[in-house]
């Protein structure tokens, strides 16, 4: 009954796009199949896989799956299928007429120190891809990056054109010109909420855990919704489907371990990670005597049913992360934050038909508080508990086009206890369903042109302010010339999930999350994005982007309530224009990447324009990577940004205060000092730039494998202020020269 009502509701779906689905022409026929590790059976996504001498191909996505159709049967080829430091196979291969040929393919990682690096990704394989904005990121490409204390995947994208940062003292990103609650982050599809360790300043992702990263800067298409800028998916690994092993890793700022293994039918992985509290940290968060402790642990099992004509993946998950900050000093302030997630997923490759299916059903829930005790900070309480329910299919046509529908169930409770700069208490507690169904069609069918189209449909709203709302999208690529192609995008995005945001706060510890309030419209964004790729020559690669994108309707706390009838919200508008450039040299020997960014951001609140405090008009990021073999390697990275804006100072004055006038000493008692301030983010803080160098060993024994990697951030120890303390007026600088180590041992 389930394969009867999928392939119903896959034909209601195409039947609305005015697309009939068939099976196979009578003279071709299709390759369906995944790429793995040979030694460990992981996934190994963005496979290239070609047929030697033709056009076709196809670039396997997150989960190493793939499929070729439309190929002319009755003939023999030469499969080429290729992967990063991997060796390249060759198979040959046939299929006959309305056949779908079923494959495993295994790649033997290399054994070379010093290996020819094999281009990877769709340029090869699908040259018409529908990709603006879009970044692959390989996990050994991160792990290469210098680094701040240990590879962390939010900080590297702090790399990326078009994504700032307020610091090297943060992990948070900008995208665009948009906040960072807008910025959508998935785990093996399920919302993380609160992403960050130590007060924003790490990632809670563990690179040891993820198998594959997409970054989407804008235009994403409609299978994704919930956020106004962009999309960070990220999918963990399987484990080790041949053997038990285990690797520990140790650096300055924390400890951890994996291990993994095969199952019956399947395979597991665990990880955990625990800070040490030590100078090192201190250094990074400017708080000399805060007892961090922060941890995370996941887990993922997974069960196979495979065979020549179909496969079915049944996979369960959980994640959990705690920050922890308890001081003894009753004049400072305490924190904590618990993530914690669960889901289970079900995909199923169809058997004698093209068309992939995967449902998955998740539980997301983020909890926060800020203890003021008797320090000046605001009481702050969040809880967010968010269950979603979510089915998609996809279909591949004989024509090589594609077809994808699916649906979002979610239901979603926020509850929020705040008090205002002005002291002011409110609480807030929302439910509500929300309700999508998304459709998109890939015209794959041309070499030169392919066309990206669809619409998501949001049903049900949380807020339940709107029957439907439609969110149409499209991205286009167009090859003008071999290895040069034009590409364009358009889209319209919401969010119904805000988080309490306050410019005038000099740094933001905490951003807590609630359902948009009733008396607010939807915040929406229109993304229209433009550019060019070149990549002729076989190392190097050109990427040239120009954006707008309109904020509408955008929730912005408010900052003039004066008592408890008035809004703690209102309503804004936004705009940001820019241009990025990309270019990347990647030779066996050296890498070179290196990106420009261009950009103006404007915010719009209670008709005053302003600066957000992460528009920056200058970005500069040069990374340099050298292989010398043996394996030995070295990177070195380069950032430059223009000032910050921030909020001057414009003087002080005591003000008086009636707390208890029955004990008011009008002579001094009842005077405080207070600080005024000029037009929000009117001020620019100096250029901001730093050096980071890296190099590391591997070392391979017969019973283990190690690496050994040294880091010095800031290695010329740049002056870089942070920001002016709003109390005193001095000057407060980010991260000095900062030497670090990393040891990792694999069993």
């Amino acid at each position: 009954m389930k394969n009867i009502y999928n392939l119903s509701f896959i034909k209601t779906a195409a039947f609305c796009f005015g697309v009939s689905i068939s099976l196979f022409a009578q003279n071709t026929g299709a390759l369906r199949g995944t790429v793995s590790d040979s030694l460990t059976g992981e996934a190994l996504p963005f496979s290239n896989v070609v047929l030697e001498g033709t056009n076709y191909g196809a670039s396997a996505d997150l989960n190493g799956n793939f499929i070729i159709s439309g190929i002319p049967a009755g003939k023999n080829y030469i499969l080429i299928v290729s992967y990063l430091s991997y060796t390249k196979k060759k198979i040959k291969v046939s299929v006959a007429k309305g056949q779908l040929l079923q494959m495993r393919i295994d790649l033997s990682p290399s054994t070379v120190m010093l290996q020819t690096v094999e281009k990877i990704g769709e340029k090869q394989a699908r040259p018409n891809e529908t990709d603006l904005g879009l970044q692959k990121l390989n996990i050994r490409d991160i792990e290469l990056l210098p680094k701040g204390v240990e590879t962390d995947i939010l900080r590297s994208l702090q790399s990326l054109p078009g994504v700032q940062s307020t610091g090297d003292v943060s992990a948070r990103y900008y995208v665009r010109g948009g906040s960072s609650n807008e910025n959508l982050v998935l785990l093996n599809g399920v919302s993380v909420y609160n992403p960050f360790h130590a007060l924003g300043l790490f990632s809670i992702i563990d690179p040891e855990m993820i198998n594959a990263v997409e970054f989407y800067r804008g235009g994403f298409s409609s299978e994704f919704g919930g956020r106004l800028s962009s999309v960070l998916n990220l999918v963990t690994k399987d484990g080790n489907k041949n053997r038990y092993s285990g690797n520990a890793n140790i650096s300055f700022l924390t400890g951890k371990a994996a291990f993994e293994g095969p199952l019956p039918g399947g395979s597991f992985m665990l990880t955990a990670r625990k800070s040490l509290f030590s100078n090192t940290l201190r250094r990074f968060i400017n708080y000399k005597d805060a007892p961090f402790d922060f941890h995370d642990l996941s887990f993922k099992a997974n069960f196979n049913n495979s065979s020549d004509k179909s496969l079915t993946k049944v996979s369960v998950h959980g994640f959990n992360s705690l920050d922890n900050l308890t001081n003894e000093d009753p004049t400072k302030a305490n924190y904590r934050w618990v993530n914690n997630i669960f889901g289970a997923s079900w995909f199923q490759a169809w058997e004698n038909v093209p068309i992939f299916s995967e449902s998955k059903l998740s539980y997301s829930g983020f909890e926060g508080k800020i203890d003021p005790n008797l320090s000046s900070a605001k009481r702050r309480y969040n809880k967010v508990e968010d269950i979603t329910f979510q089915t998609d299919f996809t279909n591949i046509y004989d024509t090589r086009d594609e077809l994808k529908v699916g649906y979002k169930f979610k239901s979603v409770k926020t509850e929020l206890n705040f008090e205002s700069l002005q002291g002011t208490p409110t609480s807030s507690s929302q439910s509500g369903l929300h309700l999508s169904l998304y459709g998109k069609y890939r015209f794959l069918r041309w070499d030169d042109l392919g066309v990206d189209v669809g619409t998501r449909v949001n049903v049900l709203s949380l807020t339940n302010k709107h029957a439907a709302i439609f969110e149409p999208r499209i991205n286009i690529t167009y090859n003008l010339l071999p290895g040069f192609a034009v590409k364009a995008a358009w889209g319209i995005y919401t969010q119904e999930l805000i988080t309490l945001i306050n410019e005038n706060e000099v740094i933001s510890l905490f951003e807590p999350w609630l359902i948009s309030p009733d008396y607010l419209e939807t915040p929406q964004a229109s993304h229209y994005i433009a550019g060019i790729s070149w990549s002729r020559y076989e190392y190097l690669s050109v990427d040239i982007e120009g954006y707008y994108k309109k904020l509408m309707r955008t929730a912005e706390l408010n900052n003039l309530k004066a008592d408890a009838l008035d809004p703690d919200f209102v309503q804004g508008e936004g705009e940001s224009y820019g241009f990025e450039l990309l270019l990347k040299y990647l030779h066996p020997v050296v890498q070179f990447t290196g990106s420009y960014s261009l950009s103006w951001s404007y915010k719009t609140v209670n008709g005053w324009v302003s600066y957000p405090r992460y528009d920056t008009r200058h970005s500069v990021n040069l990374n340099m990577g050298f292989n010398f073999g043996a394996g030995w390697s070295a990177s070195a990275t380069w950032i430059f940004g223009s000032g910050l804006p921030f909020t001057q100072i414009a003087g002080f004055y005591d003000k008086l205060y009636f707390d208890d006038l029955f004990s008011w000493n009008g002579a001094s008692e009842n005077y405080q000092p207070f600080t005024i301030l000029g037009d929000r983010n009117l001020g620019r803080l100096p250029n901001y730039h730093r050096l980071d160098l890296s190099i590391s060993k591997d070392i391979k024994l017969s019973f283990l494998n190690a690496s050994v990697s040294f880091n010095v951030l800031n290695a010329y120890d740049r002056k870089n202020i942070f920001y002016f303390d709003r109390k005193t007026g001095e000057r407060v600088n980010m991260l000095p020269v900062l030497p670090s180590a990393t040891l990792r041992i694999e069993i």
